[in-house]
């Protein structure tokens, strides 16, 4: 490792310090099919080993426009894509997590198996010092998803290769019975679209995490994960 380098231990307990005086949002950014949510769930999950209901999620894909919207709109197509989420809906979202005003704040959850999102599918608690808010645009350095500029207490992106990350997706929408043909429209596009958003449109981050030998980000610390 490079001197600014950091473990995951110590992006863990860096957390674990910074939740002792306030509610911290964490920021866990990147293309898709880069391993978002799996990075999440286990670095809350160490959390939580720590202090029970340390940490929650909130997963930004809870937030997709509903099917029967996106297709008056014509965007059917491109779901995934930056605009056919509800991001005023999620700011809001942010905001009631960050007042800490309520016992509990009931979110939705996006269901990939019937590909819709559920209201009201989890509760995150008072108790949850640590929210670990994941998905693909939260650096997107566009309207309106730049609002989401300086809401975050600390901010990281999730890196791979475009081939990586297309070799992965591909897996993803043959593994839920699409044919290779629909897959490989779906892939090029709308998948490729949204990963090269991401990648080229990002802020910076805090921390850099690399998923697979993809090391070409310069900014940043980069978290190693042995």
């Amino acid at each position: 490792m490079t001197e600014q380098d950091i473990t995951q231990n110590d992006l863990a307990s860096l957390l674990v310090e910074t939740a002792k005086s306030k509610r911290v949002l964490v920021a866990i950014a990147g293309p898709p099919g880069v391993g978002k949510s799996t990075f999440s769930r286990e670095l809350c999950e160490r959390l939580n080993a720590s202090q029970q209901d340390l940490c929650a999620m909130l997963p930004m894909d809870g937030f997709h426009f509903d099917d029967i919207y996106l297709k008056e709109q014509g965007w059917h197509a491109h779901k995934g894509a930056p605009h056919t989420f509800d991001v005023d809906g999620f700011v809001n979202m942010l905001e009631r997590l960050r007042a800490e005003r309520e016992e509990q704040v009931a979110i939705p959850i996006f269901d990939r198996e019937i590909e819709v999102a559920r209201a009201g599918a989890a509760v995150i608690s008072r108790a949850s010092r640590i929210i670990l808010v994941e998905g693909n645009y939260l650096l997107l350095d566009e309207a309106p998803w730049a609002n989401l500029s300086g809401v975050f207490d600390f901010t990281l992106m999730i890196s791979a290769s475009e081939k990586t990350l297309v070799t992965r997706l591909s897996k993803r929408w043959l593994d839920f019975g699409y044919s290779r043909a629909e897959v490989e429209q779906r892939v090029a596009g709308n998948d490729l679209v949204n990963i090269r958003s991401v990648i080229n449109g990002s802020r910076s981050a805090d921390f850099l995490v690399f998923s697979d030998d993809n090391q070409d980000a310069a900014n940043g610390r980069r978290i190693d994960l042995s």
